[in-house]
C-alpha cells in the first residue's frame, strides 16, 4: 500500500483526485484538513504518515496579487518546516502551472514554490516531481474562478449568454485525465526514489475560447431546451458535456415530464432523442389490439418486447408471404423492420404489452415516411 496525502483535498482538483485514488486498492489515503496548516504538530503528524505528498493547496485568484503570492509560498514553507526532523521523508508531487513562465503573481508563486521544493529535495535526498499543468476543467469546478468553461456552462444553464473578453487559444486538460496522470506518477515516485523532475503535462486538446463556447451553446439548445442528447464523437466531447451538465440544478430541472399519447389501444411515449441517431420510445398495448400495418421506405426501426406477449408480422410490399414472430417479455428479444416491409404488432397475451422502439430519425409530420397497408 502506498500512503498518499493530498493537501487541498477539498478543492476542485483535490476532491476529484481523492475520489479517483479511493478506487485504487494499492493506495491508502491519509486524510488532510485545511486547519493542519495552522497547527505544526498536526501537520508534522500528517506528513510523517505519507509515502507520497501531493501538494495542491493554493489560491488562484485574489484582489491583491502580493497576498496571493505570499499565501501560496507560505503554505509550501509550512510543509517544508514540518518535514524537518522526520526520519522518513515523503516524495513530493507539486501541482504547478504552465503560467510559471507568465508575468503574474500566480505564475511567480508556482515557479518560486517549485524552486523551494527542488532545493529541499536535493538537500534531503528525496524525490520530487513538478507538474506544469495546463488549464483544468471538469464537473463541479467553481464558476467565475479559474475555469472559463465552468463560468460559461453555469451562465448558459441560467439562461445567460457568456461574453468572450479575449478569444485566446488555450490548452485544456480534463480533471479525470489529470487524476490518471497523477496516479501514475504517485506509483512512479514510490518505486523510484531520489529523482527530481520538472514535467510539462500534455493537454487533452487545444481550442479557441469561441469554439468551446460554440459547443456549450449547442449543448444548451439541444439538451436543456429540447431534451435531445447531443452527438458526442470524441472523449473530449464527452468530458465537455459531463462538465456542462454538472451545473444543472437537479431540484429545479428534474424530473423532466414526458408527453403521453393515449387512446383505446394503449399509450405511446417518446423517451430519448439522439442528435446522431433518432429516438427511443415505448408503447403499451391492451390485449387483442394490433398496432402498425404500415411500412417505411428509408427508416431503420427496431421493436423490442420487454413485457407481455406479442405477435409481430411482416410482409414485403408486392408479395403475399407473411412472416410471423412471437416475442415474449419473459425472454426479451427484438426484430428489426426492413424497408418496404409492412409490419404490425398485436398483443396476444392476457396482460398489458410493453414494447420499446428505436428509430433512426425524429418523427417529422411533414415527411413521416410512413405508408399504411395491412400485413
Amino acid at each position: 500500500m502506498i500512503k498518499v496525502g493530498i493537501t487541498g483535498s477539498t478543492g476542485f482538483i483535490g476532491s476529484h483526485l481523492y475520489n479517483y485514488l479511493r478506487l485504487d486498492d494499492s493506495i491508502e489515503l491519509i486524510n488532510f484538513r485545511k486547519c493542519f496548516f495552522d497547527d505544526g504538530a498536526k501537520l508534522k503528524k500528517f506528513i510523517s504518515n505519507c509515502d507520497v505528498l501531493v501538494h495542491l493547496a493554493a489560491i488562484n485568484r485574489c484582489h491583491d496579487g502580493q497576498t496571493l503570492y505570499d499565501v501560496n509560498i507560505n503554505l509550501i514553507k509550512k510543509l517544508l518546516d514540518s518535514m524537518e526532523g522526520l526520519s522518513s521523508k515523503p516524495s513530493i508531487l507539486f501541482s504547478s502551472s504552465t503560467q510559471e513562465k507568465k508575468d503574474n503573481r500566480y505564475g511567480f508563486s508556482k515557479k518560486d514554490g517549485r524552486l523551494l521544493f527542488e532545493d529541499w529535495s536535493k538537500n534531503n535526498n528525496s524525490s520530487f516531481i513538478n507538474m506544469q499543468i495546463p488549464n483544468v476543467y471538469g464537473p463541479f469546478c467553481k464558476p467565475n474562478y479559474n475555469s472559463f468553461i465552468a463560468t460559461f456552462s453555469n451562465q448558459l444553464i441560467k439562461g445567460e449568454m457568456p461574453k468572450i473578453i479575449e478569444d485566446n487559444r488555450i490548452d485544456l486538460i480534463y480533471v479525470g485525465s489529470l487524476c490518471k496522470i497523477i496516479s501514475n506518477k504517485i506509483k512512479l515516485l514510490d518505486s523510484r526514489r531520489k529523482k527530481i523532475e520538472n514535467e510539462l503535462i500534455p493537454p487533452d486538446y487545444c481550442s479557441n475560447v469561441s469554439k468551446v463556447l460554440e459547443t456549450l451553446v449547442k449543448f444548451k439548445k439541444l439538451y436543456i431546451d429540447k431534451g435531445i442528447l447531443p452527438s458526442l464523437l470524441t472523449s473530449n466531447d464527452i468530458n465537455l458535456f459531463n462538465t456542462f451538465r454538472s451545473y444543472i440544478n437537479l431540484d429545479s430541472y428534474f424530473p423532466v415530464k414526458l408527453k403521453i399519447h393515449s387512446d383505446k389501444r394503449g399509450s405511446f411515449v417518446e423517451t430519448i432523442k439522439l442528435e446522431m441517431g433518432g429516438q427511443v420510445s415505448f408503447s403499451t398495448t391492451v390485449p387483442n389490439i394490433t398496432r402498425g400495418d404500415h411500412f417505411h421506405t428509408r427508416k431503420i426501426e427496431r421493436f423490442i418486447v420487454i413485457k407481455g406477449k406479442a405477435l409481430i408480422q411482416l410482409r414485403k410490399i408486392g408479395e403475399t408471404k407473411i412472416y410471423d414472430f412471437i416475442l415474449d417479455g419473459d425472454i426479451p428479444s427484438y426484430i428489426d423492420m426492413p424497408v418496404w416491409y409492412t409490419h404490425n404488432i398485436k398483443n396476444i397475451g392476457k396482460q398489458e404489452l410493453i414494447t420499446k422502439f428505436w428509430i433512426n430519425e425524429f418523427y417529422d409530420p411533414h415527411d413521416p415516411d410512413t405508408f399504411f397497408e395491412k400485413v
